[in-house]
């Protein structure tokens, strides 16, 4: 299987560090993290992003904003709302999405 790349944007920075080491623990998982959209964006722009995370403290525009930013970019990327739960409810979550699509 390959490596599935994502990108992490949430403003609480001790749940997106949480996140971050959550999906990094997997062997074939690789994240990388932003608090600030605009920086998120420009990486975004410029790596090829299999799921992007949503976490917590985003506002509502601001997630909407960012989810047509992406779909429009990289429209066979999956934006994920992730606003909790444990290492197994996140893990389930993604790979149930990307069932979902025949993505894995």
């Amino acid at each position: 299987m390959k490596t599935l790349e994502f990108l992490l944007l949430g403003k609480n920075e001790e749940i997106l560090a949480i996140l971050l080491r959550l999906v990094n623990a997997y062997d074939d998982w690789n994240a990388v993290s932003f608090s600030n959209e605009q920086e998120a964006q420009e990486y975004f722009q410029n790596h090829k992003i299999d799921v992007v995370l949503l976490s917590s403290g985003i506002e509502d525009h601001v997630e909407k904003q960012f989810t047509a930013f992406c779909i429009k970019t990289q429209p066979d990327v999956e934006v994920i709302e992730h606003f909790g739960g444990g290492s197994g409810l996140l893990k389930s979550e993604i790979l149930h999405r990307l069932h979902l699509k025949g993505k894995i």
